[in-house]
């Protein structure tokens, strides 16, 4: 019974290892023009308060082997990466985007030449703005991560990675719990 119980979990794992890797090489066998270079997590809804900014964080992953211009490329040719949005109504701004800065890096095409690109996985911080006339509800956000990918002998035509993430906008006025007078309160005088 134990003989058989182990070989199952063989047969399992060696299972999820062959997926993972078909699923690798699938990435790998597409053509530069149909592959996903960048990806981009998934973003928790933003609960804003109207009237005050609330931070929103964005993750991409870079697959291995890449690498994007970062937002401030060092040659005016050079495409940034950039990330645009679509805002659901006039109630929400999206602002002070901060993109990090690049890594410095020389590649084989050109080794005296450096470039500020991103590799691996990177952030994009934002503020959600509500403005205080905002009807309270919930929106969701449209964006565009515009980008272009290189290897260490090619770059590839620019692409974009779509994403979506929900924002729910309260309120911004607050209930104030505190007790109000009455006519025989002793803190009322006649």
């Amino acid at each position: 019974m134990k003989t058989k119980y182990v070989i199952v979990l063989a047969f399992l794992a060696a299972s999820v290892v062959a997926t993972t890797f078909a699923a690798s090489q699938d990435q790998q066998s597409l053509s530069p023009a149909k592959r996903a270079f960048v990806t981009a997590a998934p973003v928790s809804t933003v609960a804003v308060r109207s009237g005050h900014p609330t931070p929103v964080t964005f993750t991409f992953h870079i697959q291995p082997g890449y690498h994007i211009n970062s937002n401030k490329p060092l040659m005016p040719e050079l495409i940034p990466t950039q990330l645009k949005f679509s805002l659901p109504s006039s109630d929400m701004v999206i602002g002070r985007v901060q993109y990090p800065q690049g890594q410095l890096m020389s590649f084989a095409f050109d080794p005296n030449q450096k470039l500020s690109v991103y590799s691996g996985d990177f952030s994009v911080k934002a503020l959600v703005v509500a403005p205080p006339s905002a009807s309270s509800g919930s929106y969701t956000v449209h964006a565009d991560l515009k980008y272009q990918a290189c290897d260490n002998n090619a770059c590839y035509p620019p692409k974009t990675v779509p994403l979506a993430f929900d924002v729910k906008v309260g309120s911004s006025s607050k209930s104030s719990s505190r007790a109000r007078p009455s006519a025989s309160s002793p803190h009322i005088h006649n």
